[in-house]
């Protein structure tokens, strides 16, 4: 595909080093030193100017491309591009990158012909709000065709290694040591694994419970560190469900305008002057959840130690940089996707996407889920199908009416099944030529 790349920050970046591997990448912005950095590390055709101007295109004007992308920190200059790009150039498909939330409730999108819109701060905020119905987990993902759902939980240190008996459930990846891989079957989870889990919640949540002894069983008092734009949209969120939230931020302009925002809901608290004392002076040791939301990974990584430090059971941190991620979870601090790494992943997976196949990603990207919906008419129902061949790295199933099955043998497809496989990141390939294939 001819990709263009509307902005080189971080997002920006990330995608470009991601797709110029098989695609044609232009990335377009205004700061040269952004672009001289890329084109020293990948190949990819820079293009400097503003992406708001009209004749920062004139080089493409001549040519088709098949996807245009806007991702900026700025939703007017992502809108205003997406429009340019449309009357400028020949494009198929224009995926942004937005953060006001009205733009989600409105009609704005389609009036603008985008046909995908990824919002990284509610996706982030939506993520941290669903650690409250499952308390003992550290990542719960939810999917379009199944109501089954990708639970992530760290094994106890205590306990001792042992082999899970799954009923309504499967043992679809481990991360150990910062390594991930997809387990053998019967395979055993040892203390400190973060093991991922797929099928019925209820199983799972009471798995959850056997394995994780340290995260409270339920959420009500709730701190947030940050109070930027992501700190006061997660504070919402948890307001939103019923539980008391304190939000500390030690910038006082950002602290009133938290307050405003919150319009009382919320208890926001300035330190200014530090957090040495405010966990007893405030009471925040009490919490039974911490989430720190600063756009500072390093920042987030210190809050979290010592929100622990002075026990709160299970505590958060924001993850902006991917490098920080291993670091995160060998400390065993629950990792939740920040906006830019949210947005990388989301139109990631919108990209490898489509009407045929899901695709989803997990454990930081390590891990890759792919879903396929056998929907009525489809030329496949009544099909022998084969699995995918041994040592190819897939683990696959076949959901059919509430039931997750192993798909090792020939099967026959059945209208509304949704064949699942999951594999790590070197297997994708492989996988994915076989699932699309079928």
């Amino acid at each position: 595909m001819d990709i263009i790349i509307a902005g080189a920050g971080r997002v920006g970046f990330n995608l470009a080093r991601t797709l110029c591997g098989t695609h044609n990448v232009t990335v377009v912005d205004r700061n040269a030193e952004a672009l001289q950095r890329l084109q020293e590390s990948l190949d990819i055709l820079p293009i400097h100017g503003d992406i708001e101007n009209p004749d920062t295109y004139r080089k493409l004007m001549d040519r088709k491309s098949d996807l245009f992308i806007a991702v900026t920190d700025l939703d007017e200059a992502n809108l205003i591009s997406t429009l340019i790009a449309d009357d400028v150039i020949e494009v198929d498909r224009k995926i942004i990158r937005l953060r006001n939330a009205f733009f989600a409730r409105s009609s704005i999108r389609q009036k603008l012909g985008i046909d995908d819109a990824v919002f990284p701060m509610r996706i982030t905020s939506e993520t941290v709000a669903s650690l409250l119905d499952y308390p003992k987990a550290n990542n719960v993902k939810r999917f379009k065709y199944t109501d089954f759902k990708l639970l992530s939980v760290r094994v106890g240190a205590a306990e001792k290694e042992l082999t899970l008996e799954p009923d309504g459930y499967a043992v679809v990846g481990i991360e150990r040591e910062k390594s991930f891989f997809i387990p053998e079957p019967g395979e055993a989870v040892k203390p400190n694994d973060l093991v991922y889990l797929f099928g019925d919640e209820r199983p799972i949540k009471e798995l959850c419970s056997r394995l994780e002894t340290q995260a409270p069983a339920v959420i009500q008092r709730c701190v947030v560190f940050g109070g930027g734009d992501l700190g006061v949209s997660i504070a919402k969120a948890l307001v939103d469900r019923g539980k008391d939230v304190k939000l500390v931020e030690k910038d006082i302009k950002l602290c009133r305008l938290a307050e405003e925002s919150l319009e009382g809901e919320a208890m926001t608290i300035s330190c200014k002057y530090g957090t040495g004392g405010l966990f007893e002076e405030e009471g925040l040791g009490y919490a039974d959840m911490m989430i720190a939301a600063t756009d500072n990974d390093e920042y987030n990584i210190i809050k979290s130690l010592e929100a622990r430090e002075h026990g709160i059971r299970k505590v958060v941190a924001v993850n902006n940089e991917m490098e920080y991620y291993n670091l995160m979870h060998s400390l065993g601090i629950v990792v939740v996707r920040g906006p830019k790494m949210s947005a990388y992943n989301a139109i990631i997976e919108n990209i490898y996407s489509s009407g045929v196949v899901t695709e989803r990603r997990f454990c930081g990207g390590k891990g890759i889920v792919f879903l396929r919906k056998i929907f009525p008419g489809s030329e496949l129902i009544g099909k022998a199908l084969k699995p995918i061949k041994r040592g190819k790295g897939g683990l696959v199933f076949i959901i059919r009416n509430g039931e997750l099955i192993p798909f090792n043998d020939t099967m026959e497809a059945q209208e509304g099944d949704v064949i699942t496989a999951f594999c790590t990141l070197e297997s994708e390939t492989s996988v994915k030529k076989w699932i699309h294939g079928l």
